[in-house]
């Protein structure tokens, strides 16, 4: 077995892992309430956790998932994360790269870059975006 086709193999658990923690707290919050000044310290830990784990899942899948896979098909490739992006969308691991753009800005935004003012806004953004990383599941069959 080749070390990039070991590698895959070592990501896609991981990735799997991921999903289903993801999956779990997306369940969650999908009951709760989005208004920001209506959470309590319970519910916002909630949102606080679906937030970063969608962060690290979508961190295994796009930075880690789609480049092994692209290396995979085209070892000598090189280039930006949106040059890898319109090279997974054309392989069809993804289909839209511009959707993983955004989800990827969003990823960045709610790790690193979030105020009180537009929490509400970032979760539901990223409840929104969640089923199309969920949906990378599809991949992993």
């Amino acid at each position: 077995m080749r070390k990039i086709d070991r590698l895959i193999m070592d990501i896609e658990s991981h990735l799997k892992k991921s999903l289903h923690h993801l999956e779990y707290s997306y369940n969650k919050v999908i009951k709760l309430s989005i208004n920001v000044d209506e959470m309590d310290e319970e519910v916002l830990e909630t949102w606080e956790s679906f937030a970063s784990r969608f962060a690290r899942t979508s961190d295994i899948f796009l930075m880690k998932y789609l480049k092994a896979k692209i290396k995979q098909s085209d070892p000598g490739f090189h280039g930006t994360f949106r040059d890898y992006l319109n090279e997974a969308e054309k392989i069809k691991l993804i289909d839209e790269a511009s959707v993983w753009m955004n989800i990827r800005e969003i990823r960045n935004i709610s790790a690193h870059d979030y105020s009180e003012s537009n929490l509400q806004q970032i979760f539901e953004t990223l409840k929104k975006l969640a089923p199309i990383l969920l949906n990378v599941k599809k991949l992993l069959l």
